[in-house]
């Protein structure tokens, strides 16, 4: 029988002496399904040269070869636990390998182009939590986009997370709050113990039966709270369709997220969803989210403490019940207004990488490369645990030249790695060396070389990438076109990695030296032309158009763009002999744009700077973006931008905002955020405010979110303050660097006359 599916754990179990291949999976009719085949080995290659020295596997010719065109053998073994020994001991023995380190079960996606989305045909029997479970069925890829059931949840527990009080659910299987209590609680079920409230839980989930399971922080508090307490009443935390108890993993590499394994269904935090989004906040706090994207918080505010969740569960445990629901309700509502879950979705379809994984760029990258690699005829390397990390040269930032100005026009080049990829076909598969000059060979600006007879895979998947997004952006498919956008912009990391089995430094500085090139060549052709280049950063120029009207300057806009454009073209095919894929996009006119000065120098600001569009304020880098600084200076900053770009006077703003300021009523606008990266006890030589504060602070441990504000006694944290707080302080050390910075530019103003700090000044 034929069905459509989509893969959400892909896995394996050794059976009777042989390996299975298990991909759990939800079908285009809702029903869970299990998938089991038997039929494939664990395998690896080896160069051909060397394949009698393997011992202990099978070896077979292959007709497939390596990068350098080195005809390998496959070595197949028994099991998948067998390939990292044997990879041992053939190092060793100084025999090299092949893509020995890819996961079996990835192999299995990856050797029958399955990509997420799947079509199978064949038998299958109905066993209870798996639903369909087919042993070696019919599989190939399909064109599917799956809608998920998600589940949200959230718990409640005692100021030390020791004992549980409530789980809240929202989402699949319907709204629920389960409390441990002895008399009904108005809008929750009540249960007897810790125990019973494990067994309600999940009871409801197999109920609803979610694909995926969320919440916020889940999987750094919630699961192992639950996980903890099920042991101690003596029960399993069985989340999956499989009937095993949940286990954690933390993610190496630079975000050590913490991934939550169980198979069946997959666990996305919603924290973890939103803080590697496109999306920005002050700090990463459910209420934070929340009042952002739903303008709704929790119900008991922003600053509730622990004590008043135990006080509602011993007084009024309907307002606690009512709590917990409603945090379980905004993470849903923010997943669905945000449709990160869907973008996550799409993501796993473009890269085959299951979806608690799409973030995981190399594996991402990894996963195509090898498919493409595959119907070359070519073997990839295995990743190289001895490489060492290489210094790759980064973008170029022009000089810029600081001031106010009306009607700067921004040219951005659209995806400019991915684009010098295709120009210049960088490739690892491709690269020839370092100055070779060959007729044969593609030069680049750094000197790398690569071959003109083959494409590379990376420009061929830029090119595939490069047209799905246009299709996705002309039917309207906004999240198809992030799921693109994202997986184009990680092309070059890959390159730059040593986890990553395409580790190459020289190719990784040939896109960056390039993207200089086109940077450079860029801003001269503006400056031959007449403009004036003020700042350019890695794929970006901004040029002072001389119009006073901003509809002249749109239209020398476009007219520059085209010139510049077709300029490029001309010196790369002069100079390199290839054929632009570059796309110069005249992307806005900041009718105003102020750039700043290097604090404490006459020398322009990199990567920090304001500018007015269609009356709308944009910020990058300045202070009003940043979190480490106060809610009242940063407001402060977008005030007074937004008058000097408008040509209002600012003398009474600034005189108004400095009484009220020392009058308290920005008090709950002075919080400082800043995260403590190490243990306390280790700041020895210097103690920052915020370690100060954090001092202060009763139990306290590192990596938390210090909020504290300045008083006279110091830095105290917000939850005990004790003294009032030091409003000189926030004039001089916020506010002043702010308006000295744009004053600067605006003459017959001055913050310390003022602010009464002049005058101050002038007593000693």
């Amino acid at each position: 029988m034929s069905a459509r599916g989509f893969v959400l754990t892909p896995t394996y179990r050794t059976v009777a002496g042989r390996p299975q291949v298990h991909l759990y999976a939800v079908l285009e009719n809702g029903e869970p399904a299990l998938i089991v085949d038997d039929r494939v080995r664990p395998y690896l290659f080896v160069p051909a040269h060397q394949a009698e020295q393997v011992e202990g596997a099978v070896v077979r010719p292959s007709p497939l070869r390596s990068f350098t065109d080195e005809p390998v053998a496959c070595v197949e073994v028994a099991l998948p636990s067998d390939v990292p020994p044997l990879r041992t001991r053939l190092a060793a023995a100084g025999v090299r390998t092949f893509e020995a380190d890819v996961r079996f079960a990835y192999r299995y996606l990856i050797d029958h182009e399955i990509r997420g989305a799947f079509a199978l045909d064949g038998d299958f029997e109905r066993r209870p939590g798996l639903g369909r479970v087919y042993r070696n069925p019919r599989l190939e890829p399909a064109d599917w986009v799956p809608s998920l059931r998600v589940l949200s949840f959230d718990i409640e527990t005692s100021p030390d997370a020791a004992r549980l009080y409530s789980v809240a659910c929202a989402g699949a299987g319907g709204e629920r709050v389960f409390l441990v209590g002895r008399a009904p609680v108005p809008g929750a079920i009540v249960v007897p113990d810790e125990g019973a409230l494990i067994d309600a839980f999940l009871k409801h989930l197999g109920d609803g039966d979610p694909d995926v399971i969320t919440g916020w922080n889940v999987a750094d508090f919630d699961l192992p709270v639950l996980r903890r307490v099920a042991r101690r009443t003596g029960r399993r935390l069985t989340l999956g369709r499989d009937g095993e108890e949940v286990d954690f993993q933390r993610e190496r590499g630079f975000t050590r997220e913490s991934r939550v394994l169980l198979n069946g269904r997959v666990v996305l935090d919603g924290l973890a969803l939103v803080r590697s989004s496109y999306l920005r906040l002050d700090d990463y706090r459910l209420e934070t989210a929340a009042r952002t994207i739903l303008g709704r918080g929790k119900l008991f505010g922003p600053d509730h403490r622990a004590a008043e969740i135990e006080a509602a569960y011993r007084q009024q445990p309907e307002r606690l019940a009512e709590y917990n629901l409603e945090d379980a309700r905004l993470v849903l509502d923010l997943l669905t207004k945000t449709q990160l879950v869907e973008l996550t979705v799409r993501r796993s379809l473009t890269t085959g990488m299951q979806l608690d994984r799409v973030s995981a760029q190399i594996a991402a990258i990894d996963s195509l490369y090898l498919r493409a690699l595959r119907a070359r005829g070519r073997v990839a390397p295995s990743v190289d645990p001895e490489a060492a990390a290489a210094g790759i040269a980064g973008g170029l930032v022009l000089d810029s030249r600081p001031g106010l100005y009306r009607n700067i026009l921004v040219f951005d080049f659209r995806s400019l790695y991915p684009s010098l990829i295709r120009t210049f076909n960088i490739d690892p598969l491709t690269y020839a060396g370092t100055m070779v000059e060959r007729a044969d060979v593609q030069q680049t600006p750094s000197g790398a070389a690569f071959r003109r007879g083959e494409e590379g895979i990376l420009p061929a998947l830029v090119a595939r990438l490069w047209e799905e997004r246009s299709e996705a952006k002309a039917r309207g498919d906004a999240i198809g076109s992030q799921a693109v956008k994202i997986l184009m912009n990680s092309l070059f990391g890959v390159l730059g990695s040593p986890a990553s089995r395409l580790f190459s430094p020289a190719v990784a500085n040939a896109i960056t030296a390039a993207g200089r090139w086109v940077i450079e060549r860029a801003a001269a052709q503006v400056t031959a032309l007449g403009y004036t280049v003020i700042y350019g950063d890695t794929d970006s120029v901004f040029v002072d158009s001389g119009e006073p009207e901003t509809e002249r300057a749109r239209v020398l806009g476009e007219t520059l763009r085209g010139k510049v454009s077709a300029a490029l073209a001309a010196d790369l095919a002069a100079e390199f002999g290839c054929p632009s894929h570059l796309e110069l996009e005249f992307e806005k006119v900041y009718e105003r744009f102020f750039m700043p000065e290097v604090r404490g120098g006459a020398m322009g600001s990199k990567k920090r700077y304001a500018g007015l569009v269609d009356g709308r304020l944009e910020l990058v880098g300045l202070e009003a973006v940043r979190r480490d600084w106060s809610s009242v200076a940063r407001r402060f900053q977008r005030e007074l931008l937004l008058r000097v770009f408008r040509d209002e006077p600012v003398d009474g703003y600034i005189s108004e905002t400095l009484a009220a300021l020392r009058q308290g009523r920005f008090d709950a606008e002075l919080v400082y955020r800043k995260a403590i990266r190490k243990p306390l006890e280790s700041y020895t030589r210097t103690t920052p405010p915020h370690v100060k504060a954090a001092r202060k602070q009763a139990n306290g441990d590192g990596g938390r979110i210090v909020r504290y504000v300045v008083t006279r006694a110091g830095p105290e944290p917000v939850d005990a303050q004790t003294a009032p707080p030091d409003y000189e302080h926030y004039v001089e050390a916020q506010l002043k660097p702010i308006a000295d910075a744009i004053l600067r530019f605006v003459p017959g103003v001055d913050f310390d006359t003022l602010a009464g700090l002049r005058r101050q000044l002038s007593l000693f």
